[in-house]
């Protein structure tokens, strides 16, 4: 069933008005420069870099200057910083701001990735509130005109929740807007998220734009999720994976201008050429690139009659002449599958116990031998 278009609804997050209120969720290793400026040629929104670890760009890890970087189209420009010291992530602010490198920043405290929650990163750390309101302030004052937000979860788990706390401390503190995924770190991806959640924070921080994030996957669970919670915008993520003109549905969703989609096979395939030429502008290198898109092949044809044959060969072509003469063997004229190619994308794991530092759920406070123990969530590199 697809709904009628929702009254537009334009989100403001600080200075940048947005016309239609949606924003590309952080994914590591999907939202480089190439997939937004994808994205952003079906629809409109707000569209946010890999996450950027705070103190690798404060150390001007190589890596991390590239992930940083615009393209000219893109407007406004988003960077998502993650990081557990209120020092590192201020600095970080600081050169993003003073060396012109985005138009709004964002925080991440919602990654559920042990590697991360084992330190106190993540997920974990509004945990401990005390520290989650030092570093968005800290972070707000670094940011000056540029508007910082806050991206979370639920919490830990059901018995550890911290949304509705950390949701106003990030509205004291000045934050611009917060975004809540409505899910908790032991539920990593998997069931339904808790829309009622995002209902509950809406009702909580009155005086900045409540973000809902998770299960949106076509248009109408947009719609329907700013209907339910009175939510100001959504935050789209594996929805968009093998469908960057999903940005497209929704912009119609909401009565704003978009392309036509029509999710014929030959529209598909042409989407996913675009893609993999602009991933291969963003690297500077046609192999490297191609490797790249492979990652992206199920996620594109997920239902469309497409052979083994040709999805293995796209999943190892090392050229775009070889990208080109596989999409030319499709029939390109094959219509939309429907339900076969609609639902979840990505993966979903399982609910699990969330992955923390020794005792970190005795208290709220941060104790003083946990300081040097949470430098290693700042993981080396940006992007996941």
């Amino acid at each position: 069933m697809t709904l009628a278009p929702a009254t537009v609804r334009p989100l403001r997050i600080g200075p940048i008005a947005l016309d239609v209120p949606v924003v590309l969720a952080p994914m590591a290793g999907i939202t480089n420069t190439a997939f937004r400026r994808l994205c952003r040629e079906y629809g409109a929104g707000l569209y946010v870099s890999e996450m950027i670890t705070s103190r690798a760009l404060v150390e001007r890890n190589e890596t991390t200057m590239r992930l940083i970087r615009h393209h000219e189209s893109e407007t406004p420009r988003s960077i998502q910083l993650y990081g557990v010291d209120p020092k590192t992530i201020a600095e970080a602010v600081r050169i993003i701001v003073a060396e012109d490198h985005a138009d709004h920043i964002d925080l991440n405290f919602g990654c559920p990735v042990p590697k991360v929650t084992r330190k106190g990163g993540g997920a974990a750390l509004p945990w401990k509130s005390r520290l989650f309101a030092d570093i968005v302030d800290q972070a707000v004052k670094a940011a000056g005109p540029v508007p910082l937000t806050v991206k979370m979860r639920k919490g830990i788990d059901k018995d550890h929740l911290t949304f509705l706390e950390a949701g106003r401390a990030a509205e004291d503190a000045g934050a611009a807007a917060v975004a809540l995924h409505a899910r908790t770190a032991g539920e990593y991806y998997s069931g339904h998220a808790d829309w009622n959640a995002i209902g509950e924070l809406k009702q909580a921080v009155t005086s900045i734009p409540v973000l809902g994030n998770g299960d949106i996957w076509s248009a109408d669970d947009a719609v329907r999720m700013m209907a339910q919670t009175d939510c100001d915008g959504v935050v789209v993520g594996r929805g968009c994976l093998g469908r960057p003109w999903l940005f497209g549905e929704l912009a119609a969703a909401f009565g704003a201008p978009s392309r036509p989609v029509d999710a014929t096979l030959g529209f598909v395939a042409n989407a996913f050429r675009r893609h993999a030429e602009l991933i291969v502008e963003f690297y500077e290198d046609e192999a490297h690139g191609c490797r790249d898109i492979r990652k992206h092949v199920s996620w594109y044809f997920k239902g469309y009659p497409v052979g083994g044959d040709i999805r293995t060969g796209l999943a190892t072509a090392s050229s775009l002449a070889e990208i080109d003469d596989l999409l030319g063997q499709l029939d390109h004229t094959a219509p939309y599958p429907g339900a076969d190619a609609e639902g979840q994308r990505g993966r979903a794991g399982h609910a699990k116990r969330t992955a923390l530092p020794d005792k970190w759920l005795e208290s709220r406070e941060l104790a003083s031998s946990a300081s040097e123990m949470m430098r290693g969530a700042e993981i080396e590199n940006s992007g996941g």
